[in-house]
């Protein structure tokens, strides 16, 4: 294929020549969308990589199309026939929302005027926008006036970012060397604060989990007992984070009783709401979040239960004069002048310079819908929750762990007692394929492609997990997943039992 002429690239640029030939390419992409979500009746394909990878490896990107018709072709080839439908009620798997129409009305505005929300001269208004979102989120927690805060990539980031200003406040305050720092979280809590811990150059025993109830919920009397430990050792603690909505469990920690532990031992209290967020909005159930007000930081992710396209998410500080641990002035860019002028340069304040207008997704969003909207949505999927441990814990096919106050449900099959001598293993009855049985339902049900639910491991066991974020998800849905989980785990323990002593169960082909 030949090259266009040189004058003919500028014809792919957004201006106003080219205005028309944008909107005609917007409403094309639009239909396939469209199109897809009308005729998607599962929520995946079953393809997997082996399938998959030929297709996209056989593009020749040094061959373009020239013509966008034949690019949303080609797309919907290798992209949109085999992408995972969020939107479909039987995707039960991971913190992955369906999204609402004002927040895309954001996304596409924002991709193409494509502000960039690091500097005032390059955002102006946008600026301003995210700035009163911070607010209102502030708000909603029960931060007072000298809160602020700044959108963020996703939760990792946000926790990255808060125990950065943690470490900076506590070497301030204490001049501890980063060895004798601690952070201190649970065991149900999420592997990003680990992470965060290794990239702020801490020890690999900087992170401290301490036990978590029945409920999967921080202990605080662990808390308590960690505190005492390391202040008798000479080590700081840093941060305490607490989690409002453990991944697995959605699980709640006790926010008062920690606040008041880490109020008596000076520790800065961050607490990671990336999933537990929605509540804020919610008017039957806002009371779990009781507690959070006290924190000194505060993850939310709006992309997880406000129903937001990827990525909208953001850190609180209930002291905005943390921040400056962030800021750096740059003399091309946001020089230290500017702030004495009181310019509003968000980069002042985020890890990221460079960086998308996301917030104009959640400002639409409430502009249109409101945030009683949004938090009515968040209460059906846990009311959904609700009924469907009710349904999971009655069937005795299945064992679950724990009551979720959010919108979680972690369970397993197990196999019945009766089974013949050839099933056992290890001289334990047919249970003792439990593992294997769940990982391979697990498998078949994602080949199948009629639902998509994901898997975790409790105290060594492998077990199964639905997260319900989508208010259309039925407990028919839900009932009908189970089934089929049920059925597939069942023949694989009746056909398949003599490979149960492998290291994991068979590969599944769609």
């Amino acid at each position: 294929m030949t090259s266009p002429h040189a004058g003919a690239a500028r014809s792919y640029l957004l201006n106003e020549r080219t205005a028309e030939g944008y909107r005609r390419a917007m409403t094309s992409a639009t239909e396939r969308v469209v199109d897809r979500i009308r005729r998607a009746d599962r929520p995946f394909s079953g393809v997997d990589p082996e399938r998959l990878a030929p297709e996209i490896a056989a593009v020749d990107l040094e061959r373009p199309l020239h013509d966008h018709a034949a690019a949303l072709d080609e797309l919907e080839r290798v992209y949109l026939r085999d992408a995972v439908y969020f939107h479909h009620p039987r995707y039960l798997a991971h913190l992955n929302c369906p999204v609402v129409i004002p927040a895309l009305l954001g996304e596409a505005v924002l991709s193409a005027v494509n502000s960039s929300l690091d500097t005032w001269d390059q955002s102006a208004g946008g600026t301003l926008i995210e700035r009163r979102l911070i607010e209102w989120t502030a708000g909603r927690i029960g931060f007072g006036p000298a809160a602020d805060g700044v959108f963020t990539s996703g939760g990792t980031q946000s926790n990255l970012h808060a125990l950065l200003l943690a470490r900076e406040e506590a070497q301030a305050i204490a001049g501890a060397a980063p060895s004798r720092l601690r952070v201190i979280t649970s065991a149900a809590g999420h592997f990003s604060v680990r992470k965060a811990a290794n990239l702020l150059g801490l020890g690999p025993d900087a992170v401290v989990a301490v036990e978590t109830d029945d409920e999967r919920r921080m202990r605080p009397d662990a808390l308590a007992r960690e505190l005492g430990r390391c202040r008798r050792a000479g080590l700081v603690v840093m941060a305490v984070v607490a989690t409002a909505g453990t991944t697995d469990f959605g699980s709640i920690d006790p926010l008062p009783e920690i606040a008041d532990l880490c109020a008596q031992a000076g520790a800065w209290l961050h607490v990671d709401a990336a999933y537990g967020c929605g509540l804020l909005v919610s008017r039957r159930r806002r009371h779990l979040l009781d507690g959070v007000e006290r924190a000194d930081s505060v993850t939310v992710d709006f992309h997880k239960s406000f129903f937001q396209p990827v990525s909208s998410s953001a850190l609180l500080v209930r002291d905005g004069a943390v921040l400056r641990h962030a800021a750096h002035h740059a003399d091309y860019l946001n020089p230290r002048r500017m702030a004495e002028r009181g310019i509003p340069n968000q980069v002042d304040k985020s890890l990221q310079t460079t960086r998308r207008f996301d917030a104009l997704k959640l400002w639409l969003t409430l502009r249109v819908m409101g945030p009683d909207a949004v938090g009515e949505l968040f209460d059906e999927v846990v009311d959904r929750a609700a009924a469907s441990y009710a349904l999971a814990a009655a069937d005795p096919r299945f064992e679950v762990v724990t009551r979720s106050p959010l919108s979680t449900l972690v369970f397993r099959y197990l196999p019945p007692d009766h089974l013949p001598p050839d099933h056992l293993r290890h001289g334990d009855p047919g249970r003792a394929l439990a593992d294997d049985a769940n990982l391979y339902a697990r498998e078949a049900l994602a080949a199948s492609g009629e639902a998509v639910v994901a898997g975790t491991t409790v105290d060594g066991r492998h077990y199964l997990k639905f997260t319900l974020l989508n208010p259309e998800t039925t407990l028919d849905d839900v009932a009908h997943v189970l089934d089929l989980l049920a059925g597939h785990a069942q023949r694989y323990v009746d056909d398949l039992a003599p490979l149960a002593g492998h290291a994991e169960a068979p590969h599944v082909h769609a």
